[in-house]
Protein backbone atom coordinates (compact mmCIF):
# COMPACT_ATOMS: atom_id res chain seq x y z
CA UNK A 1 0.00 0.00 0.00
CA UNK A 2 1.33 3.40 -0.95
CA UNK A 3 0.26 6.46 1.04
CA UNK A 4 1.14 10.02 0.11
CA UNK A 5 0.31 13.07 2.15
CA UNK A 6 0.86 16.80 2.12
CA UNK A 7 3.88 17.62 4.29
CA UNK A 8 1.95 19.11 7.19
CA UNK A 9 2.43 18.06 10.83
CA UNK A 10 -1.30 17.35 11.15
CA UNK A 11 -1.01 14.51 8.62
CA UNK A 12 1.67 12.68 10.64
CA UNK A 13 -1.00 11.46 13.06
CA UNK A 14 -3.03 10.03 10.18
CA UNK A 15 0.04 8.30 8.75
CA UNK A 16 0.73 6.75 12.18
CA UNK A 17 -2.86 5.52 12.44
CA UNK A 18 -2.74 3.96 8.95
CA UNK A 19 0.54 2.18 9.74
CA UNK A 20 -0.78 1.01 13.11
CA UNK A 21 -4.01 -0.34 11.60
CA UNK A 22 -2.13 -2.24 8.92
CA UNK A 23 0.41 -3.59 11.42
CA UNK A 24 -2.42 -4.88 13.58
CA UNK A 25 -4.23 -6.39 10.56
CA UNK A 26 -1.18 -8.27 9.25
CA UNK A 27 -0.29 -9.72 12.65
CA UNK A 28 2.45 -7.63 14.24
CA UNK A 29 2.57 -8.59 17.94
CA UNK A 30 0.37 -6.44 20.16
CA UNK A 31 3.31 -5.53 22.43
CA UNK A 32 5.18 -4.14 19.41
CA UNK A 33 2.44 -1.84 18.11
CA UNK A 34 3.53 1.15 20.23
CA UNK A 35 6.99 0.77 18.73
CA UNK A 36 5.47 0.86 15.23
CA UNK A 37 3.40 3.93 16.09
CA UNK A 38 6.34 5.85 17.56
CA UNK A 39 8.85 4.92 14.86
CA UNK A 40 6.48 5.72 11.98
CA UNK A 41 5.61 9.01 13.68
CA UNK A 42 9.29 9.93 13.96
CA UNK A 43 10.02 8.99 10.35
CA UNK A 44 7.02 10.93 9.06
CA UNK A 45 7.76 13.95 11.28
CA UNK A 46 11.31 13.98 9.97
CA UNK A 47 10.07 13.76 6.36
CA UNK A 48 7.58 16.59 6.92
CA UNK A 49 10.42 18.75 8.24
CA UNK A 50 12.62 17.97 5.25
CA UNK A 51 9.80 18.66 2.78
CA UNK A 52 8.86 21.91 4.52
CA UNK A 53 12.43 23.16 4.05
CA UNK A 54 13.09 21.78 0.55
CA UNK A 55 9.88 21.07 -1.38
CA UNK A 56 6.67 21.93 0.49
CA UNK A 57 4.57 21.22 -2.61
CA UNK A 58 5.86 17.63 -2.89
CA UNK A 59 3.96 14.98 -0.92
CA UNK A 60 5.65 12.68 1.59
CA UNK A 61 5.51 9.02 0.50
CA UNK A 62 5.00 6.09 2.83
CA UNK A 63 4.98 2.50 1.57
CA UNK A 64 3.60 -0.31 3.71
CA UNK A 65 4.26 -3.95 2.80
CA UNK A 66 3.85 -7.32 4.40
CA UNK A 67 5.08 -10.75 3.43
CA UNK A 68 5.04 -14.05 5.24
CA UNK A 69 7.44 -12.97 7.94
CA UNK A 70 7.58 -9.20 8.35
CA UNK A 71 5.78 -5.87 8.10
CA UNK A 72 7.79 -3.11 6.45
CA UNK A 73 7.23 0.64 6.40
CA UNK A 74 9.33 2.87 4.14
CA UNK A 75 9.11 6.65 4.48
CA UNK A 76 10.73 8.65 1.69
CA UNK A 77 11.56 12.33 1.73
CA UNK A 78 13.17 14.68 -0.81
CA UNK A 79 16.35 15.54 1.11
CA UNK A 80 19.79 13.97 1.01
CA UNK A 81 20.99 12.18 4.11
CA UNK A 82 23.93 14.58 4.31
CA UNK A 83 21.47 17.28 5.44
CA UNK A 84 20.67 15.15 8.50
CA UNK A 85 23.90 15.04 10.51
CA UNK A 86 24.43 13.12 13.70
CA UNK A 87 22.99 15.13 16.56
CA UNK A 88 25.28 16.41 19.29
CA UNK A 89 23.52 14.45 22.03
CA UNK A 90 25.93 15.53 24.75
CA UNK A 91 24.88 19.16 24.35
CA UNK A 92 21.14 18.53 24.61
CA UNK A 93 19.27 20.20 27.47
CA UNK A 94 16.70 17.76 28.92
CA UNK A 95 14.44 20.56 30.24
CA UNK A 96 14.40 22.26 26.85
CA UNK A 97 13.64 18.96 25.13
CA UNK A 98 10.76 18.26 27.50
CA UNK A 99 9.33 21.68 26.70
CA UNK A 100 9.35 20.88 22.95
CA UNK A 101 7.07 17.86 23.20
CA UNK A 102 3.91 18.70 21.29
CA UNK A 103 0.43 18.10 22.59
CA UNK A 104 0.21 14.99 20.41
CA UNK A 105 3.46 13.59 21.82
CA UNK A 106 5.51 14.62 18.81
CA UNK A 107 9.02 15.86 19.36
CA UNK A 108 9.13 19.03 17.32
CA UNK A 109 12.07 21.41 17.18
CA UNK A 110 14.67 18.76 17.95
CA UNK A 111 18.13 18.96 16.42
CA UNK A 112 18.63 17.46 12.93
CA UNK A 113 19.39 13.76 13.07
CA UNK A 114 17.60 13.22 16.38
CA UNK A 115 14.64 11.47 14.73
CA UNK A 116 16.90 8.89 13.11
CA UNK A 117 18.57 8.20 16.46
CA UNK A 118 15.16 7.67 18.06
CA UNK A 119 14.09 5.33 15.24
CA UNK A 120 17.33 3.38 15.58
CA UNK A 121 16.64 2.95 19.28
CA UNK A 122 13.06 1.80 18.70
CA UNK A 123 13.35 -0.52 15.72
CA UNK A 124 15.65 -3.51 15.61
CA UNK A 125 15.59 -3.70 11.80
CA UNK A 126 16.03 -0.25 10.27
CA UNK A 127 17.83 0.82 7.09
CA UNK A 128 18.48 4.43 6.09
CA UNK A 129 19.60 5.02 2.51
CA UNK A 130 19.93 8.07 0.32
CA UNK A 131 19.84 8.56 -3.44
CA UNK A 132 19.28 11.55 -5.75
CA UNK A 133 15.52 11.28 -5.16
CA UNK A 134 15.85 11.59 -1.38
CA UNK A 135 16.28 9.64 1.83
CA UNK A 136 14.50 6.36 2.51
CA UNK A 137 13.89 5.22 6.10
CA UNK A 138 12.87 1.55 6.02
CA UNK A 139 11.70 -0.12 9.22
CA UNK A 140 10.58 -3.73 9.65
CA UNK A 141 8.88 -5.78 12.35
CA UNK A 142 8.23 -9.52 12.57
CA UNK A 143 4.74 -10.86 11.88
CA UNK A 144 3.15 -13.50 14.04
CA UNK A 145 0.49 -15.20 11.91
CA UNK A 146 -0.82 -17.06 14.94
CA UNK A 147 -1.75 -13.90 16.87
CA UNK A 148 -3.87 -10.79 16.27
CA UNK A 149 -6.01 -12.43 13.59
CA UNK A 150 -3.42 -11.81 10.88
CA UNK A 151 -3.35 -13.54 7.56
Amino acid sequence: MDVTFTPLPAHVRTARLVALAMARRVGVAEDTLDEVRLAVGEACSRAVGVHTNRAPETPVRMRLCDDDSRFTVEVTDVGPLEDDPEPGLSSLDAARLAATVGTDGSLDALPPGFGLVVIGGLVEEVLVTSDPAGTHVTMAWPISRTGNGGG
